[in-house]
């Protein structure tokens, strides 16, 4: 099997099952020997910054020599980004092998009416992977929920931790923060170590400790005020904790909050769990070696060309927080294309006052907003907005509205970022 078949055959299975549950997934991995009993792992769940969050354990966690899998999503130019070992993604060629070992008992599953998600069988394909590869430590961020995701037929966890919860996937998770909160700290094992990030609407943070309490799970509450910011530009950012001086490229107050979500999680493995190889160096190392394409990436500085991923309410709302402190006064335009299964409206309402223009384009993807409809939207919310025809017509299109002394937001969903940062990196250079 080639990685192109694999791939192929990945995609062509449901997104989401008609049934929820997951004894089929725990019955495919049964098949193959329960990888997943195998693997310590730290489970991350959340709305925003658990990506971020997963990363920066897994860098600390590495630079503390313990051997690191890292399983995220979704990818930003790459499918294989979703599985790494060690800050290396999965090679295509590995992928494929373990591919051609997990799909043929899922095709089999499914002729005896055992249905599985795509998800679930990448998930699937991780934990195969990841045990063959005799990690340490995994570190696992949770697709969509928390309570019924993929990731969480693991067991006992090292740690579980809850980034920042806000509303987003209403239609599956539910309409209030009681509600959505209540999926994510699904992943809450009884007797397990918990960290919470801080800053959570007291609604999500009484699900949490509720949840806590019930299941026996100490929970440790990051607390902001043992990071401070001592310096940011957009060069990246360089924080005090206890006696240490940490640098990170990441930007953002949300960063500054997934850090100290990160090295809260740390501690706990280090003082509670007795992972005796983290030491005050991995913190230091391994935020300076964190690196998240389109977590509002500086591209380019001439011309000017950002890339976000955020795709949410609470994302934009963080978006526009950044472009306000590191752009004030600049003549923004907005290079955007998004999933229409977002709150686009609310999206666009947030960061409209902050645009002066916006070139949209459809996305490479079945969930694709039509570009009518979001440009529309845009015009309604008073920006001025134009159809890109294709990546590299409308970024050139967006620098030349930005003028010399503006900037490009790409800005509404993690795959416009991923298709069309590296046109962006091949096109910038020739716009200078």
């Amino acid at each position: 099997m080639t990685y192109e078949e694999a791939l192929k055959q990945i995609h062509a299975l449901h997104r989401f099952k008609k049934v929820p549950g997951l004894v089929h997934l725990h019955n495919l991995l049964h098949a193959l020997g329960d990888p997943q009993e195998k693997l310590p792992c730290v489970h991350v769940a959340g709305t925003n910054g658990k990506g971020s969050t997963s990363t920066m354990i897994a860098s600390m966690l590495r630079k503390s020599r313990y051997r690191t899998g890292l399983f995220v999503s979704p990818f930003v130019t790459d499918f294989c980004e979703r599985i790494q070992l060690n800050n290396r993604p999965i090679p295509h060629r590995e992928f494929a092998q373990a591919a051609e070992d997990v799909l043929p008992l899922i095709l089999e599953m499914e002729s005896r009416g055992e249905e599985l998600s795509e998800f679930e069988a990448i998930t699937a394909i991780a934990f195969y992977w990841f045990a063959q590869q005799n990690c340490d430590v995994v570190v696992l961020e949770v697709g969509l929920g928390g309570r019924l995701d993929a990731t969480n037929v693991i067991r006992n966890p090292l740690c579980s931790v809850i980034t920042h919860i806000s509303y987003d996937h209403t239609e599956i998770l539910g309409n209030t923060l009681t509600e959505i909160a209540g999926e994510k700290c699904g992943i809450l094992k009884e007797g397990c170590e918990a960290v919470c990030a801080p800053g959570q609407d007291p609604e999500a943070l009484a699900v949490i400790r509720r949840t806590a309490n019930e299941r026996h799970c100490p929970l440790t509450e990051a607390d902001p005020h043992l990071l401070h910011v001592m310096d940011e530009t957009l060069a990246g950012t360089r924080m005090g904790y206890r006696d240490m001086l940490l640098e990170m490229d990441l930007l953002g107050d949300y960063q500054v909050t997934n850090a100290i979500t990160a090295l809260t999680c740390m501690e706990v493995l280090r003082r509670k769990i007795g992972m005796d190889r983290i030491t005050d160096h991995s913190y230091v190392s391994g935020l300076a070696a964190v690196r998240m394409p389109a977590r509002f990436e500086v591209l380019s500085k001439r011309p000017f060309v950002i890339a976000d991923g955020a795709h949410n309410p609470d994302g934009a709302r963080v978006l526009a927080e950044s472009l306000k402190r590191y752009l004030p006064k600049k003549h923004l335009v907005a290079l955007t294309g998004m999933c229409a299964d977002k709150d686009v409206q609310h999206y666009v309402h947030t960061l409209a006052p902050l645009f002066a223009e916006a070139v949209v384009l459809p996305l490479e993807n079945p969930r694709s907003m039509e570009p009518e409809k979001l440009s529309a939207l845009w015009q309604q919310n008073g920006v001025t907005s134009y159809l890109g025809e294709y990546p590299g017509q409308a970024l050139s299109l967006a620098v030349q509205l930005a003028g010399k002394d503006g900037a490009v937001i790409i800005c509404g969903s993690l795959y416009l970022a991923g298709e069309l940062r590296p046109v962006a990196l091949d096109i910038l250079p020739l716009l200078r």
